[in-house]
């Protein structure tokens, strides 16, 4: 009888993608003698990019086969709440889907033996069919071990008081082995609120963490040395096979972008884009322009339609917008000689990788970051929301990849004269040649991790021979 892995990532497009590239790696591995089963919740963020990935890779890659679970009738009720957490609705979805998930484990099993469940750590309120069905489960996370580190320790955190961390504020500095000092307010913004719909679940999974086969990683040995080894110290198995990044051709083509990135001159331009989720008030995004606009740097900026007043820094935005409405009055003609600015979306590896590019100012998303450690482009950390906080404190304190963007406010409002000051450092000053430095330094470890002996193949090799000791 086959073997069969089958993963369940959380239906969100990176995160999607993440577990897509594992899986990949999981059939090079066995040669195709394996199976691999990839679980899709009826309930995204975005169907639309989620449904188009699945297609293209349908395509390109035969051997992993897609298996979706039907969408839930209605949005699933929650608790009522004073607000709702974007990532509550998903999480239900994933609990209510359990039925879903134990007819199609049974279904598999009737023609293989499903060697491992890998399930998005997001995706924890799913784990009880695993231990019903007697199934080995492991954990993916598509962060870095920072974000393990963080959730292993969150009972601890919990048990120290009755506050929640926003309530602690910026006063009050957490400790976690592994990771430099974080404010409590810092921590992962499902985390900040203890009294909302997301925070009880990953409490439970800091707790379960330990009770799985392992936990699987996106990161590289090299990368967080100290954040692996206080995981490593508590957990049953940490296996960190990063990169796991997209291929350039999973990506959808932006020819007008790279024509004109391939027309500046080397190390030239700064790229300025936030993830799929992040977006700016028209506030905000005055600022930025005008920050860009007095710095005299080149740059591609990816720029979202902005949420409603009110709105939050993470949500899904309407693709088609009026480009010319949410800009300051005559930038776009203004910078036309040496900016470009476009609507939602590039193809982040691909622009990375072309000469001009010098800086990179992200979110602080975990793909993001592997992305331009990998084309050894600095970068400025303007965190946005999830453990993108903590992602900017491991990087310029710890990684030493990346200069702060700091926020005028606590409500993370940035300036134009700080956008102007860091856009100007990215590409000349003597921080950041030392960055530049740690930047090269980095790539090569991480283009290292997966060739002969390298760390993530040798832990790659041992969390397959764990599936087959089954």
């Amino acid at each position: 009888m086959k073997d069969t892995i089958v993963l369940y990532p959380f239906p969100a497009i990176g995160h999607l993608v993440s577990m897509v590239e594992l899986g990949k790696r999981i059939i090079c591995h066995y040669n195709h003698r394996l199976s691999l089963t990839v679980l899709i919740s009826g309930n995204s963020f975005n169907s639309a990019a989620i449904n188009l990935y699945i297609d293209h890779v349908s395509l390109t890659d035969p051997s992993i086969t897609f298996h979706r679970f039907p969408a839930l009738p209605n949005p699933p009720s929650l608790p009522p709440s004073p607000t709702i957490h974007p990532v509550a609705i998903p999480l239900e979805s994933i609990r209510l889907n359990n039925a879903n998930l134990l007819q199609t484990l049974q279904t598999i099993s009737e023609t293989s033996s499903v060697a491992a469940l890998v399930i998005d750590f997001f995706c924890h309120p799913a784990s009880p069919v695993a231990t019903e069905l007697n199934i080995p489960l492991y954990y993916y996370f598509p962060n870095g071990a920072s974000t393990v580190a963080m959730m292993l320790h969150l009972p601890n955190l919990h048990n120290q008081t009755n506050k929640s961390f926003s309530e602690l504020g910026n006063t009050t500095v957490i400790q976690i082995p592994g990771l430099p000092p974080l404010r409590a307010s810092q921590m992962g913004s499902s985390l900040l609120d203890r009294t909302n719909q997301v925070y009880d679940k990953m409490l439970d999974l800091g707790k379960n963490l330990l009770k799985s086969k392992g936990i699987i990683t996106n990161t590289i040995e090299a990368l967080e040395p100290k954040a692996i080894n206080a995981v490593r110290n508590q957990a049953p198995a940490i296996f960190c096979v990063g990169p796991l990044l997209a291929e350039p051709k999973d990506q959808y083509s932006a020819a007008d972008c790279l024509s004109w990135l391939d027309k500046q001159p080397s190390r030239s331009v700064i790229f300025l884009c936030f993830g799929s989720l992040g977006v700016f008030s028209v506030k905000q995004i005055a600022e930025i322009a005008v920050g860009l606009e007095r710095s005299g740097q080149r740059f591609l900026w990816v720029v979202k339609n902005p949420p409603p007043i009110g709105g939050g820094k993470m949500q899904l935005s309407a693709m088609d917008f009026d480009l010319e409405a949410v800009m300051p009055e005559g930038f776009l003609e203004r910078t036309s000689d040496r900016g470009l600015v476009v609507k939602s979306w590039a193809p982040q590896v691909e622009v990375l990788n072309r000469e001009a590019v010098g800086g990179f100012v992200t979110h602080c998303g975990w793909n993001s970051v592997l992305e331009a450690v990998c084309a050894a482009v600095p970068m400025v950390a303007w965190p946005l929301y999830a453990e993108q906080h903590m992602n900017k404190e491991v990087l310029v304190e710890e990684m030493r990849v990346a200069l702060p963007m700091e926020a005028e406010e606590e409500d993370g409002f940035v300036i134009a004269a700080e956008v102007e000051k860091r856009v100007r450092m990215l590409l000349d000053s003597e921080e950041m040649r030392e960055i530049s430095k740690s930047c090269q330094e980095m790539k090569e470890k991480a283009l290292a991790a997966w060739a002969e002996g390298g760390s993530s193949r040798v832990a790659f090799t041992e969390l397959a021979e764990s599936w087959n000791r089954g």
